[in-house]
């Protein structure tokens, strides 16, 4: 159920990238204009990735699930009705920040649902519904756009969204019991705000800021520089788009089942392949064709997909579900800051130089992954032993957990 939510989740965020030729177009937009459709999404995305958290832990992450389901649906499909840019840059506010009540909400669901020891592998395969949704995305993209336009494809879309939320309240499976789950004592009063003020939390979510600032950069441009800079009819970026999106699902399992398998330890997979990644970044826009272009972004993305789920590990193995959504919420924060700042960097880039010093920018990312891994907790008892003192009763919860952890 939370594979087929997030997937729909990517489809209606992710055509965007391939429809933004034509919104271009339709409203005479210059390239750093075309970055703050995209910004205007993440503005408000990241602003409700803690609220959606708290919620989701207060509420329930199944509850507020679905109320951000129905209301993301019905802003996908108003899109279609944007009459000028400014509306336009409205709708896709309100989308956002739908959407961003939705990440805590189902990572709390999928914590409850799960032991700690295989945490991240059940998250590695939901997550892996990022680039499964990606897929779909660039492939009802190109079919619609190349019949109809952007409007029609909005309105398309925004029926899968209430599809899903009927069979997840129809069909999703019922909490575990919480001595399964390591929610092993009730939550004090003030360990939200315990996380909250966690400078180690923090931490994670910059470690997340980093790895975004690479995906969110090649997802919103690589279709308008093939397009642009290389002469692709736009109908077949989506095509395209195939390759890297199965290697970045891939990437999110093997990163999942590996996070598991070391108890943590982000470190062991972020600093080999955030410097592929840095590598393959220089190599992208000077490659000779399209055809070396797809290969060499199908290694990336596969390569970064290994780090998306070490940015989550420690904490989400440490911590108690009753805390994972706000956990989860802090972290995300830090990537969608990312979604922010980077397509309006890149676009603007573009405007005053090239496309070739754009993906040169997005090198920062991998440079700050390396960096702040080197600082971070990589196992529960270390990141127990950095982390501010919660209340009594979760004080108990925790040290469990950390025993738990050890054996």
């Amino acid at each position: 159920m939370l594979f087929a939510a997030w997937t729909v989740d990517y489809i209606d965020r992710l055509v965007v990238n391939l429809a933004l030729p034509a919104m271009g177009e339709s409203f005479d937009l210059a390239h750093g204009e075309r970055g703050l459709i995209i910004s205007a999404f993440f503005l408000t995305y990241a602003v409700f990735q803690i609220p959606g958290g708290l919620f989701a832990d207060r509420f329930g992450g199944v509850r507020m699930a679905c109320i951000a389901l129905a209301l993301w649906s019905i802003f996908t499909g108003l899109t279609a009705a944007a009459w000028s840019f400014l509306v336009l840059l409205l709708v896709r506010c309100c989308f956002g920040a739908a959407q961003g009540l939705f990440p805590g909400a189902a990572l709390n669901a999928l914590s409850k649902r799960t032991v700690p020891e295989q945490r991240m592998t059940a998250t590695g395969w939901v997550q892996s519904s990022n680039a499964f949704g990606g897929l779909l995305a660039a492939l009802l993209a190109s079919v619609l756009l190349s019949l109809w336009d952007w409007r029609v494809m909005y309105v398309t879309v925004s029926v899968l969204g209430i599809l899903v939320l009927v069979a997840i309240m129809r069909w999703m499976p019922p909490e575990m019991a919480p001595e399964h789950t390591g929610q092993l004592v009730r939550r004090a009063r003030g360990a939200t705000a315990a996380v909250l003020r966690s400078p180690v939390m923090w931490g994670f979510a910059l470690l997340f800021f980093a790895y975004d600032v690479v995906i969110w950069g090649l997802n919103s441009w690589s279709a308008s520089y093939l397009v642009e800079e290389r002469g692709l009819p736009i109908q077949y970026g989506g095509l395209l788009a195939i390759g890297p999106t199965l290697t970045a699902a891939v990437g999110a399992v093997i990163g999942g089942r590996l996070s598991d398998r070391f108890e943590g330890r982000p470190r062991r997979i972020i600093l080999p392949a955030m410097s592929i990644v840095a590598v393959l970044l220089f190599l992208l826009p000077r490659t000779p064709s399209i055809a070396t272009y797809v290969i060499c972004g199908t290694v990336l993305s596969g390569v970064a997909g290994l780090c998306y789920l070490p940015s989550f590990s420690v904490p989400l193995r440490s911590l108690p579900p009753a805390l994972s959504g706000v956990a989860s919420g802090m972290i995300l924060f830090g990537g969608q800051l990312s979604g922010i700042i980077t397509p309006t960097v890149f676009g603007t880039v573009v405007d005053h130089f090239s496309y070739t010093a754009a993906f040169g920018v997005l090198i920062v990312g991998p440079v700050l992954a390396i960096s702040t891994v080197l600082f971070v907790p990589q196992t529960t008892g270390r990141f127990l032993e950095r982390f501010r003192q919660l209340g009594d009763d979760d004080k108990e919860d925790i040290d469990a957990r950390a025993a738990q952890q050890h054996g």
